[in-house]
């Protein structure tokens, strides 16, 4: 018997939505890492915390900034620029002070 010529694996909507929730579940435990990580440089005394604390904050604002272009709210995007500017000012005063 011959077996039918195999299939070239093509992505569907359901793997698409799997990379998209493993994604979305990594992210969850990089940002509990991340906010560990803060603390115990903060706790420390090492000025890391900064460059840490920035992450968290660009984080929010990129999470806001596509909720925004799902949602077109004004307010998702105006706490996104808020986040995003703070963000900034900490990975500016990290790389002056630390």
């Amino acid at each position: 018997m011959k077996q039918p010529p195999r299939q070239r694996p093509m992505k569907d909507e359901r793997d698409e939505q799997i990379d998209v929730q493993a994604k979305s579940f990594s992210l969850e435990y990089v940002i509990a890492v991340t906010q560990i990580l803060t603390i115990l440089c903060f706790v420390k005394g090492n000025p890391a915390w900064i460059g840490s604390l920035s992450l968290l904050f660009f984080g929010i604002a990129f999470g806001l900034f596509y909720k925004y272009r799902q949602y077109a709210e004004k307010p998702y995007l105006q706490v996104g620029i808020v986040s995003f500017l703070i963000g900034v000012s900490l990975l500016i005063w990290f790389g002056v002070t630390g």
